[in-house]
């Protein structure tokens, strides 16, 4: 394997850690935010709606960004932006400065998101085998660290403003020094007869490739629902249905993640020996049954094991469909990527108001039914990844490994 190639690839890690690590540290400091504004929770999520679009605008305009100048310079300048804008949230000091704060970090960090994601499929086409879900892996590791950060900092009365600042700024340090390890340009497509040796399709610039695309972006939204409803709920679930300490409900969305973040270590091997489709159908049926043991669980240690399923079952989903939207048309990766990343953040937002919708009606653990059917669907709709450019066949995956 070359060493720019596999400088590349730690770079894209990096990018993916650096993420998670922004959006982490925003996400720890809400409480401390919440209090100082002055606002309620349900003004927040009015607000946290505003950073969902902000960050879907910035994935609108930073996927064909990418395609035309490039991921090598898109996502330094999003990470920069990124880490340039973390502090403003924390200045705020009323709900209008708030609003305008994370309208400004979300639009940033979307453009961070989608470019790499598009590098990230320039990468995997380079290598000639899967490592997509190893990037999405390291995105939570990012999370964890900000927490850590976050608590060190907290530990030695730092403001919340400051410690904001000061993870910004190393964002920025750390987004301009990987800059180099990038690769220069899309990978060249593939020749007129690799298309046919590998059973793919047409690009997404051919006659319903770009409907392709969309159908992708409809799956991501479906499991990234699923994924959003289990962040924000999951914990509530044991707490308010099978009556356990506060303590204790934590670890709902503990499993959940865990699980979540060791099944994307492992999906790449996966997809290698069995091929997307087997992953996402299989995944999407695994996390049905999970979700459905969740909402009939009359046990905690029942409720944890289908939580824990419901996680490793999502954990390959969501990579397989951003990778087989950047394979579709390589010239086209950061468009195609925005798009399936774009809706599937809709998704992501969407879960927790929905399922919360639903509670008016029945039980939460009777509203989680909407997540098996979304589940279903999934698997059912798998059957678009057959189609498309986004794998080879698992044994020339392999050959090509080696």
């Amino acid at each position: 394997m070359q060493r720019p190639l596999r400088a590349a690839r730690v770079a894209t890690y990096v990018y993916f850690v650096l993420c998670g690590t922004l959006m982490g540290t925003w996400v720890v400091h809400i409480p401390a935010i919440e209090e100082r504004v002055g606002i309620s929770h349900a003004t927040l999520g009015g607000m946290l709606v505003l950073l969902g679009l902000g960050a879907f605008t910035g994935m609108q305009v930073a996927g064909p960004l990418a395609d035309r100048l490039g991921a090598r310079v898109v996502l330094p300048a999003g990470g920069v932006l990124s880490g340039a804008t973390l502090f403003l949230p924390g200045l705020a000091h009323d709900p209008w400065t708030l609003a305008g704060a994370l309208l400004v970090f979300g639009f940033c960090n979307g453009c961070l998101d989608v470019s790499m994601n598009a590098h990230a499929v320039h990468v995997e086409k380079a290598y000639g085998r899967p490592v997509m879900s190893g990037f999405h892996a390291t995105f939570s590791v990012g999370g964890v660290l900000a927490a850590l950060a976050g608590a060190a900092a907290a530990s030695t009365g730092l403001t919340t403003a400051a410690t904001m600042a000061a993870m910004g700024a190393a964002g920025i340090v750390i987004a301009l020094a990987s800059a180099r390890a990038l690769l220069p340009a899309a990978p060249a497509a593939a020749s007129p007869g690799s298309a046919e040796e590998t059973g793919t399709a047409p690009a997404a610039g051919h006659r319903g490739g770009t409907g392709r695309v969309w159908l992708l972006a409809v799956l991501a939204l479906m499991a990234m629902l699923c994924e959003g409803a289990a962040h924000d709920w999951s914990a509530l679930h044991l707490k308010d249905v099978l009556g356990t300490s506060t303590g204790t409900a934590a670890f709902a969305y503990g499993t959940f993640a865990a699980a979540m973040t060791i099944g994307r270590m492992l999906t790449d091997r996966c997809v290698a020996r069995f091929g997307s489709l087997a992953i996402l159908r299989n995944g999407a049926v695994v996390a049905a049954v999970g979700i459905t043991v969740v909402a009939l669980a009359p046990w905690v240690w029942a409720a944890f094991t289908g939580w824990a399923l419901f996680g490793l079952g999502l954990s390959g989903c969501v990579p397989q469909l951003f990778s087989a939207a950047g394979h579709a048309d390589p010239s086209a990766a950061g468009a195609n990527v925005s798009r399936v990343a774009g809706l599937g953040y809709v998704g992501m937002l969407a879960g927790p108001a929905v399922v919360g919708w639903l509670t008016r009606f029945v039980a939460l653990n009777h509203a989680f039914v909407l997540l098996t059917l979304l589940c279903l669907t999934t698997a059912v709709g798998a059957r678009v990844l057959r189609t498309g450019p986004d794998r080879a066949r698992p044994s020339e995956m392999a050959a090509r490994s080696h």
